[in-house]
């Protein structure tokens, strides 16, 4: 196996953040191989609105490649349910949001779950890699798959912190939670708040449609960004989805109180 280059996540951007105040908590989950210094930036941007909220590192994440191998889409999704349960002890009203996987595990929530309204951010229904389905095949031949890390100039360095690289096997997770997410659609009652780039060279472009024709929600709908990447929590859009959020998050709170 070739040497993989080491990612440094000794930065307290890294860490899980939380702010709690008021009576609106929001769940803040990062994607695959990333870490919680990728909602870092828009959580502070609801805390600017009243908010308050939680970002967590999902298990095997912002650690070692080798913590992420031990890991399963079991143990992530566990993990985001019971972050969510855990707010639902401390606030009135908890909205989740997740970016990529995090969104998909968003979606999950709301699929089995009653939070307060929801908004996955670049959450797939399909990914563009065409050798994606064959991962499970690959992964007895080709346990890992780095590349070398470069900074992506359209997004904030400080926070542009994951993994430069994934066990083989847990691109096989990510497409069980992107199936299960898919699969359970007509599940999500809350408002859904779908977030999507024309940037976006991960996901399938028509993922925020499939989303929003999928679930049984009345208050529905979708911001559309130009040009960023797909991790554009941290790209020059990010204070406009951090507004767009907190405002779709407002309305579903006093639609609830009504």
């Amino acid at each position: 196996m070739k040497t993989r280059p080491e990612v440094d996540f000794s930065s307290p951007l890294c860490q899980p953040y939380e702010v709690r105040q008021g009576e609106h908590g929001v769940l803040l989950m990062h994607g695959f191989a990333g870490s919680a210094a990728h909602m870092r930036p828009l959580a502070e941007g609801l805390v600017q609105q009243g908010f308050g909220v939680r970002t967590i590192n999902l298990p095997g994440h912002a650690t070692t490649m080798d913590d992420m191998r031990r890991c399963s889409w079991q143990d992530w999704l566990n993990a985001a349910k019971e972050a969510f349960r855990e707010m639902k002890e401390q606030y009135r009203f908890v909205s989740v949001t997740g970016l990529s996987m995090g969104g998909c595990l968003t979606l999950m929530i709301a699929e089995q779950s009653d939070p307060t309204a929801i908004a996955p951010i670049s959450a797939p229904m399909g990914v563009l890699n065409r050798w994606f389905p064959l991962a499970r095949f690959a992964a007895p031949f080709l346990p890992e798959i780095s590349w070398q890390a470069r900074k992506d100039d359209a997004l904030t360095p400080d926070y542009d912190l994951g993994y430069t690289g994934f066990p083989t096997k847990s691109a096989v997770d990510l497409r069980r939670i992107i199936h299960e997410a898919r699969n359970n659609l007509c599940a999500v009652t809350c408002p859904v708040l779908c977030v999507q780039s024309s940037g976006d060279q991960v996901i399938t472009p028509d993922s925020a449609d499939v989303i929003l024709q999928g679930v049984r929600s009345k208050t529905k709908g979708v911001l559309r960004l130009e040009s960023v990447p797909h991790v554009c929590t941290i790209s020059r859009e990010g204070a406009r989805i951090a507004q767009a959020l907190g405002t779709f998050f407002r309305k579903a709170e006093d639609s609830e109180r009504t």
